[in-house]
């Protein structure tokens, strides 16, 4: 055996120290590189990112006072329009008596300093009442007739924009119209002039921001109000570049020049409820891209510095780089891999199935089990992936969900709401299977306009048949609870009332027999005191009968019922009440009928016992495809969104329990209940009862 040379060793050591030496000095000059051009590069990077958030956070700031100012301007125009609405529906308008509404409009005027002038207009156009001048002087025609026509159209409140000028007010005024509707029918158009000053007040106190050029904008493009240059710009169209703006969205940032000069960033918002108005602030582009255009050149100098130094950084790091890379893909490639497996067998054991919603594209891609719930046949790829077309999918939809979910699918990808929709998917046989899908847009889609949704679909047909089986049990139990009453009901009036009403008339007998035999007077009372009673137990017999079952509601309908049930109701208890009627005078559907009736009964009920209420309402109108019932009392009212209260609480305790009586019945009608109410303003019930259709 070769013996060992001790200086092998040395030769070994003096090479590897060679290598590293030479490789820690390359590893150094690498980092000196590496070091210098951050360095070389932070002071510019950092400018500009400072400027560019600087510009960002301006422009945010816009965004924001922007979105209030519109908020606050819409707000303002809707209470002016919902106090006119208020007077539109004064008694003074009924007969009419243009005296009293004229005093009444003054007063209203005089509360409202933004108010110009207030103006009754018949249904042809003629003024009747303007406060610029007395109620005994001939008026003319209304000025501003786009927006007059606009209401006669609608027959809906309308908000004008900047009009002609009034051969009255002298003025260009901006017109606010409600309509004045009496018995159906549309009797005259009440309207409120703003003057330009009093639009322009409402933008100032919106809270625009100091220095800003505000412009309100009409929606045909014409000028309303401006924070600079109101005299000479007021129903001027504004400048093409905000009109342009408005036509492709409402709502955004444009540039254009400003009537000042220099150019303008402008952020805008379109009001709601306006007609077409938007509000518009501009910010000189100048001096909103200065800090950005400087550090511009701070970092194209530490650029061009350190670009020497990258060019030897390459050299020296890009083989490290490039074994860097391929191993930290092998690594991600293989946890991508280990996560899509681990979600696979999670979807898997959950029993759901994934999908990807390409809008755009028109297809729908998703699992096995996705194709499997929604109903179209694919074969599956190597990824385990099917695919189908939009189309195909949403005709596998039941006919009566397809258009709710396509709805659906629209508001996720416009508004970035959540996709939740339950809906039936059509098997075959005629076999129809309840799914639920569960989606969102992804958020690296939001920053951009968005036509993809990822979701998840789940089979929810046990869920859906317990809670038909539940329905159908409650309903039968209805069914059971209402004839077994109408069969008491009958038994009471036929059988007991029968033989209390035998009773009385054998009292009756007695009574004349006592009297021809000239027997005491104690014997004759007491008779008489029998007869009396007799008498009171037939009458409790026919008021239980006809709270267990009234024959009004089998024998002459809903109508008839209920107006005997207000009518009695009143004369226990002293309570004025109020039944009206609208619609078709057809009788409903038996259940829904009952279901309505009992409705009433409760919130009476419910109203005597916490109300302590003046007056009672209720009202029933029938829709095409539905019955509302509006019921109404003036009583104390109660805290609604307090938890329940003992029934001795005091006279605002809340009457939970008649609620959930009601809420229980809607239900099995497919129907809903609103409550609207607070302590000391009395109590409104609105509900909605689907109508099936009528027959031909």
């Amino acid at each position: 055996m070769k013996a060992h040379d001790p200086t092998d060793v040395g030769n070994a050591d003096r090479t590897g120290t060679s290598r590293w030496g030479r490789g820690s000095l390359r590893t150094f000059v690498a980092l000196a590189f590496a070091a210098a051009i951050p360095l070389l590069l932070l002071s510019g990077w950092m400018a500009t990112l400072m400027a560019q958030q600087q510009r960002d956070q301006t422009r945010g700031a816009a965004v924001v006072s922007a979105t209030r100012v519109a908020e606050r301007v819409s707000s303002d125009i809707a209470s002016q329009i919902a106090v006119l609405g208020a007077q539109a529906a004064s008694a003074s308008l009924d007969k009419p008596d243009l005296a009293a509404f004229y005093a009444e409009a003054t007063r209203l005027k005089t509360a409202h300093p933004l108010w110009e002038t207030v103006e009754l207009t018949t249904p042809s156009g003629a003024q009747i009442v303007n406060l610029l001048r007395s109620l005994d002087t001939e008026l003319g025609p209304t000025a501003d007739r786009r927006s007059f026509d606009a209401l006669i159209e609608t027959k809906r409140p309308v908000v004008g924009g900047i009009g002609p000028v009034g051969p009255i007010s002298g003025q260009r005024l901006v017109a606010l119209r409600v309509p004045v509707i009496r018995g159906g029918e549309l009797r005259y158009v009440l309207s409120v002039g703003l003057a330009t000053n009093a639009v322009s007040s409402i933008l100032r106190d919106a809270g625009a921001p100091e220095g800003w050029v505000g412009t309100i904008v009409d929606g045909d493009g014409n000028t309303i109000a401006r924070t600079r240059g109101e005299a000479r710009e007021l129903g001027h169209p504004a400048n093409p570049a905000l009109r342009a703006a408005i036509r492709r969205a409402p709502q955004g940032f444009y540039s254009g020049p400003s009537l000042e000069g220099p150019d303008i960033d402008v952020v805008y918002r379109t009001l709601e409820d306006t007609g077409g108005w938007s509000v518009h602030f501009g910010m000189p582009v100048a001096a909103l891209n200065a800090p950005v255009a400087r550090s511009y050149y701070v970092l194209a100098g530490g650029s061009v510095l350190s670009f020497g130094l990258a060019l030897g950084l390459v050299g020296l790091v890009s083989r490290d780089m490039a074994q860097r890379r391929s191993g930290e893909q092998a690594r991600f490639s293989l946890a991508l891999r280990s996560s899509e497996e681990e979600k696979a067998l999670a979807v898997e054991a959950a029993e759901l199935g994934t999908l990807r919603w390409d809008t755009g594209r028109g297809r729908v891609i998703g699992s096995g089990r996705a194709a499997d719930l929604l109903g179209w046949d694919a074969e599956a790829s190597q990824d385990r992936e099917t695919q189908a077309d939009a189309e195909k999918m949403l005709d596998a939809v039941h006919d009566e969900d397809r258009d709710r979910l396509a709805d659906a699918v629209r508001r996720c990808i416009a508004d970035g709401t959540p996709l939740d929709e339950e809906f039936r998917v059509k098997g075959p046989e005629g076999h129809r299977r309840w799914v639920r899908m569960i989606g969102r847009v992804p958020e690296s889609f939001k920053a951009t306009p968005a036509a993809l949704i990822y979701g998840v679909v789940a089979d929810i047909e046990p869920r859906k048949r317990i809670e038909a089986e539940r329905f159908d049990l409650l309903r039968r139990l209805g069914e059971a609870q209402e004839d077994e009453q109408r069969r008491i009901a009958r038994e009471l009036h036929d059988q007991v009332g029968q033989t209390v009403t035998g009773l009385s008339f054998g009292l009756k007998n007695l009574q004349g027999l006592l009297e021809a035999r000239e027997a005491s007077g104690e014997e004759t009372r007491q008779v008489l005191w029998l007869r009396t009673l007799a008498g009171e137990i037939g009458r409790d017999i026919h008021r239980a009968a006809v709270q267990l079952r009234p024959t009004a509601l089998d024998d002459l309908g809903l109508r008839e019922a209920l107006a005997t049930l207000l009518r009695e109701w009143t004369l226990r208890h002293g309570i004025p009440t109020d039944l009206q009627f609208t619609g078709a005078p057809s009788r409903l559907p038996a259940d829904i009928e009952t279901a309505l009736y009992r409705i009433v009964q409760e919130a009476l009920t419910n109203i005597l016992k916490h109300a302590q209420a003046r007056t009672v309402s209720v009202s029933v109108e029938r829709r095409p495809d539905e019955i509302g019932m509006v019921i109404e009392d003036d009583g104390v009212g109660f805290d609604a969104e307090a938890g329940p209260e003992p029934v001795d609480a005091g006279p605002a305790a809340r009457p939970h329990l008649g609620l959930s009586g009601i809420r229980e019945r809607l239900s099995l009608l497919r129907g809903t209940l609103t409550l609207e109410t607070a302590p000391a303003c009395g109590t409104t019930l609105f509900i909605r009862v689907p109508s099936p259709p009528r027959s031909a």
